[in-house]
Parts: structure tokens; C-alpha cells; sequence
């Protein structure tokens, strides 16, 4: 990070309280938005009433048809669910690796774990014809296992003792994502007749969202918040450089481990229910940091609701844009947060310079 980036907000800044307000109100005005459109479209009313009437707290007989409960409890809810994990995971990562690396251009796949979970995933959509026992139920399985096998790999290769200095980490996982890249390269071209499958996996999707998905994210979503914001004071005392963290009574080293395996954690589970949905995790927590500041105490909680909203409204547009064509979530993502990535890499050189 700049210097810049370390300098107190200015007095206009939102309180917090006022600022996760506006982003809870964000992330709800965009959860009912993609509750409410669709080829069968639910007004919001009618979803309250549904509701209500599930949980017991109101006692009416429906006046819509039968099919609007199977659409919404069945299809839409989890679809929406899911999209808020996911975007609140790679949101918390990579504010997390931000502040570790002290650097905003970082993401949460810079360990490789986007690489690890596309070959663990294409691995299992080419190979089950072949093996009997995996199938499309297996395949965030494998991919969550392959991510974390990286995540360990690029630490391993990075390790210089006792360290991990952050510059070898950064060097390894560009080397393990780009040996993942080839093995996945290799795989496609082997089984051309699973390349549809595994494409639509690759550029990430919330198409085959379910309560099960849900199940298996939650719980990595839900610790490696928590973990998070029990660190966020020693992130921002990191951000005033190694050697003062220690005079201030931080240990480096045991802060970055633990960080880097939350954030993999997270954003391996998260690619491995939906695959690789990019941008997310880099344009939120810069966004968020340029109007409330560096303080992570802060900085992690509206990343994560402003990421879970990203991601809900951009697979709203990814159903809606062509329908009845639905894009992949990542196409979309990537439409939006290149031209910021070009815009923030403009500006941090700037900064250096």
C-alpha cells in the first residue's frame, strides 16, 4: 500500500455504525432483487408472505400458485444464500490479504487457490465416467481438497526456515497457478468431451446452487470471519511495517500464517461450490478502504456484506441479461472489475512514482 493509504479518512467518512447500515441495506435491496426476478416473477410482498407462512409466524391460506414456493424456497433462496457466502468469503479474503501482503492489487486466489480447485475440478468432471465414485455431488470436494493441497505447496516452496517471507509466497503461487493452469490445459484437451462442463465451472457459476452447497460453504465462511476480525487489530498494526509490529507486540510470523490459511480456507471453499468467480475479492475492499479508511476492525465486516452484494447482484444480471441464455457469474464480474483493476493499477503506480 501507499502511503496514502495509511493516512486517516477525512471527517466526512460514514461512522460505522451508519456504514454497515448502508451495506446491510445494500445487500438486502439486492437479495430481494434477485428473490423477486425471474422467469416467474415474485413480488416482494408475496415473498414476505411465504416467509412467514414457512416459519410459522403467520397463519394464512397461500393465494399464489404452488410453484412460487418450490421456485423460492427450492431454487432462488439457496441460489441467493450461497451468492452471499461466497461473495462475503472472497470479500474477507481479500481484505485480509490486502492487509497482509500491504499491497491492493492482492486477491484471493494469489496463493493458487484458484488453480488447485480448477484442476481438482476438471480432474473430477473428466474422470467420472471412469470412476464410480465421482460424480457432479464430488466435485467441490475434490476441488476444495486440490486448493488446499496448493495453498500447502506454495508455503512449502516459500518457506525459507522458520519464515515465509511474503515476496516468496507471491513468487510460488504465480508458479503453482501457472503450473495448474497447464494441468488443466492438458486435461481439457484429453477429455474434449467434458470441456462444456468444465468451462462453465472454470468461469464460475451459481447455477447449480442448493441447500447442500449452502451446508458445506457456511460453516469456512463463517469461521474464517470470525478469525478474521480477531486479528484485525494486529493486520492494522502490519500495516506499519514488520519491525514496528514487533516493538508493538505483534508477532509477524504467526499473525501471517494464520491469516493466509483463512483466507485460502475461505476462498477455497468458496471456489469450490461455484469455481472461479474473479474480481470480487480485489475491488471491494479497495472500494470500501478509499471511504472508511484502513482500520480492518471495520474494513473486514463491510467487505464482506459489500462483497456478498456484488456477487448477488451480478448473477441477477447473469440470468437476466440474455435470459433464457445464463451467463457465468465470472463473466460478468470480470466485465465490471477490469476496467477498476486498470483504473486502481494506474493509480497505485502513481502513488509509487
Amino acid at each position: 500500500m501507499t502511503p496514502a493509504d495509511l493516512q486517516p479518512r477525512p471527517r466526512l467518512s460514514p461512522s460505522p455504525a451508519v456504514a454497515v447500515a448502508l451495506a446491510l441495506a445494500i445487500l438486502a435491496g439486492a437479495a430481494i432483487t434477485a428473490l423477486a426476478l425471474g422467469p416467474a416473477a415474485i413480488g416482494p410482498g408475496t415473498l414476505a408472505q411465504m416467509t412467514l407462512r414457512r416459519l410459522g409466524w403467520l397463519r394464512l391460506e397461500p393465494t399464489w400458485p404452488a410453484s412460487y414456493e418450490v421456485i423460492f424456497f427450492q431454487v432462488r433462496l439457496p441460489r441467493v444464500v450461497l451468492g452471499v457466502l461466497i461473495g462475503g468469503a472472497l470479500g474477507v479474503a481479500g481484505t485480509t490479504l490486502q492487509g497482509l501482503f500491504r499491497n491492493p492489487m492482492a486477491d484471493p486466489y494469489i496463493l493458487g487457490v484458484s488453480g488447485g480447485a480448477s484442476v481438482g475440478a476438471v480432474l473430477a468432471v473428466t474422470l467420472a465416467p471412469a470412476v464410480p465414485w465421482l460424480s457432479d455431488h464430488t466435485v467441490p470436494a475434490v476441488a476444495l481438497l486440490f486448493a488446499l493441497a496448493a495453498v500447502v505447496t506454495v508455503y512449502r516452496l516459500a518457506r525459507v526456515g522458520d519464515r515465509a517471507p511474503l515476496t516468496a509466497l507471491l513468487l510460488a503461487g504465480v508458479a503453482v497457478s501457472a503450473f495448474c493452469s497447464a494441468i488443466v490445459s492438458l486435461l481439457l484437451t484429453l477429455h474434449r468431451e467434458s470441456a462444456d462442463k468444465a468451462l462453465f465451472w472454470l468461469l464460475g457459476s451459481l447455477a447449480s446452487a442448493g441447500w447442500r452447497e449452502v451446508g458445506q460453504v457456511a460453516p469456512y465462511v463463517a469461521g474464517g470471519l470470525l478469525l478474521a476480525l480477531a486479528h484485525a487489530r494486529e493486520l492494522n498494526v502490519l500495516l506499519l511495517g514488520e519491525d514496528a509490529a514487533y516493538h508493538l507486540g505483534v508477532e509477524p510470523e504467526r499473525v501471517q500464517r494464520r491469516l493466509l490459511f483463512t483466507a485460502s480456507v475461505m476462498a477455497a471453499a468458496a471456489v469450490s461450490a461455484a469455481g472461479v468467480i474473479g474480481f470480487v475479492g480485489l475491488i471491494v475492499p479497495h472500494a470500501v478502504r478509499l471511504v472508511t479508511g484502513p482500520d480492518h476492525r471495520l474494513l473486514i465486516p463491510l467487505a464482506g456484506l459489500l462483497g456478498a452484494a456484488l456477487l448477488v447482484a451480478s448473477d441477477t444480471l447473469a440470468r437476466m441479461l440474455l435470459s433464457p441464455v445464463e451467463l457465468p457469474v465470472g463473466v460478468v464480474t470480470a466485465l465490471a472489475g477490469v476496467p477498476f483493476f486498470l483504473w486502481l493499477l494506474r493509480r497505485y503506480r502513481a502513488g509509487l512514482g
